[in-house]
């Protein structure tokens, strides 16, 4: 292998001495372009969360937000049995001790998203509907464009 290595294996970005820090770059940080998937979708619920806060910052003010890697297997058995499918996020009502809550599965979501900008998008599309359903509002009074996107 040649030492100027422009493989993009996986879709991960440069490997190599191109993307490493050396005296011509003089970069202390990673590339942006370097985030790893939990990375790139943590970014992206974060990136959702701030402009529904933006739009409409009293529907998630009593709401906890939160990601998992894949659902919790009784959560995934009862899904797959009632709608056939892979759950992507749940929708948690509040108990006496404990907030409403959002989980959003990371793996079934990026599994489901043809690229990052699918990824993003189906990303901020679920947690809309996630919170529509836990506040009793209209997923277009959190997002105005809900109905462009997914």
């Amino acid at each position: 292998m040649d030492m100027v290595s422009k493989r993009d294996r996986h879709s991960r970005g440069l490997r190599g001495p191109l993307a490493s820090t050396n005296p011509f770059t003089r970069q202390a940080a990673p590339l942006p372009g370097h985030l790893n998937h939990s990375e790139f979708f943590m970014n992206a619920v974060q990136e959702s969360i701030e402009h529904i806060r933006t739009s409409n910052p009293d529907a998630i003010a009593t709401l906890d937000i939160g990601v998992e890697e894949v659902p919790e297997e009784s959560r995934v058995w009862d899904a797959l049995l009632s709608h056939g499918a892979m759950p992507l996020a749940a929708a948690i009502d509040a108990l006496p001790n404990q907030r409403a809550r959002v989980v959003l599965y990371r793996r079934p979501i990026e599994r489901r998203a043809a690229d990052q900008l699918d990824l993003h998008e189906l990303v901020h599309h679920t947690l809309v509907e996630q919170v529509a359903v836990l506040t009793g509002r209209n997923p277009l009074d959190l997002d105005p464009n809900f109905e462009r996107g997914w």
